[in-house]
Formats: C-alpha cells, structure tokens, sequence
C-alpha cells in the first residue's frame, strides 16, 4: 500500500512538471529594427569609418531594461530579452544609416581593414537608452568627427526622446527610430568631411635654370661717364 502510494505521488509530480512545462509560453526576444534605409549601389563614395561605438555599463546584458515610475531601472529578464548582442545591432543599424545618408558602400566598422583609409571618422558613445511601460524612449548620445589626418573635427551631445504605447515590441520600436534618427544626424554631420576634396598643393616659384642663364650672353652695366671739366657761372 505504501508503495502505491509512493508511487501516486511520484506520478502526480511529473504530470504537475509536464503540464508546467507545456503551459509555460517561450521568452519573447526583440531586435532593433533599421527602418526603410536602403543600401546605396555606388562604390566608389566616400570612405566612412564607424567606430569604436561605445555603450553605458547598464546596458550590456540580454534582458531589456525597464524605467520603472520612480525613475529606477529593472531588469525584465522574465518577458522580454534582446535576440543576440544590443552592442552589434546598434552599430548595425548606425552603419546602415551612414551608408543610406552618404550613399556610399564603402563604409567599414572600427577597426578598420588593411589599406582602408576613412574619408571620415565617427566616434559614437551612447549613454542611455531606455524605456518603461509608463516612461517614453530616451537616447543620449555623444559623438566625434575626425577627418583623414585623425583630427577632431566636431562633437556634439544629443538627447532624443519618443513615445510609444506601453508594451515591449512598442517600447522596442520607439528605441529604433531614436537610434535611427541619430544615424541620421550623424550622416548629416559626417557629410561635408566625407566629400571635401583634398586642398591643391602649393605651387613653388619656378628655380631659374643655371644652365640658360650661362648661355645668354651678359650686357656690361652702364658706369656714368666721369669728367674733370667743371662748370662755372657768373
């Protein structure tokens, strides 16, 4: 009897864990979408280096985070996880934006491959991305423009909000069109680098030849004529 018993119990256990396991609903998994950016067909445009792309330590790891209302952030490792690396999909997305807006193909991450030389450097630092079911998307967001002899020219601190309705694949979108708006600016920015044509040299005034100088022949400098007669007047 106790050995029926026993086994009942073992019995109902597993079809508690079966039935558990059967009821439980798969981890919805987001990525970043990169909107209607097309890839340009010319290949012989500017050449753009992105890179390094760095992110805010809070915002490396695969659960999505959540702005709660008192203005803390949680993880939401239970219902929503990002679908492989935040990290790679925003410089994904930021490459494809740079390459729509400067319509070039010749666009590389940093570092950059042998013998590619940038046209145009653009160094992206993103501070905080975030949303939550009761908050609206926030980017900030700084980067750096330097030009083919690496120097800095310009840098610029952006902040971007957008709404959205509340649920994670809503939350996930509104963060996509903030960093896509940032791809854009940056494109915008990085252009006038990206196509300035490199300043002619300086001419040198032509060296007289030596050579044809010595065959023409020299003309004696006139010397005034010298007189030991003196004038007089009355």
């Amino acid at each position: 009897m106790n050995k029926l018993l026993r086994l009942s119990t073992v019995l109902l256990v597993l079809s508690a864990s079966l039935s558990g396991c059967m009821l439980q609903q798969p981890l919805p998994m987001y990525r970043l979408e990169n909107g209607s950016a097309t890839m340009p067909e010319r290949i012989d445009g500017p050449a753009v280096l992105l890179g390094p792309v760095t992110l805010a330590d809070y915002l490396q790891r695969d659960a999505m985070l959540q702005r709660l209302p008192d203005g803390s952030l949680a993880a939401d490792a239970q219902h929503a996880r990002w679908a492989g690396s935040l990290q790679g999909d925003i410089e994904q997305l930021l490459l494809r934006q740079l390459a729509a807006g400067l319509e070039t193909q010749r666009v590389q991450l940093s570092p950059a491959g042998a013998g590619f030389t940038p046209d145009v450097q653009v160094e992206v630092a993103v501070t905080r991305l975030d949303s939550g079911p009761a908050h609206p998307a926030v980017l900030e967001a700084q980067w750096r423009l330097l030009d083919k002899q690496g120097k800095l020219q310009g840098s610029r601190l952006v902040r971007l909000q957008e709404e959205h309705q509340g649920t994670p694949a809503d939350q996930v979108h509104a963060q996509s069109v903030l960093l896509q708006r940032l791809g854009e600016m940056l494109a915008t920015a990085a252009k006038p680098l990206a196509i300035a044509k490199p300043a002619a040299p300086k001419r040198e005034p032509a060296r007289p030849n030596k050579a044809a100088e010595a065959k023409v022949p020299r003309i004696p400098a006139l010397e005034p004529i010298r007189t030991d007669m003196e004038v007089f007047r009355f």
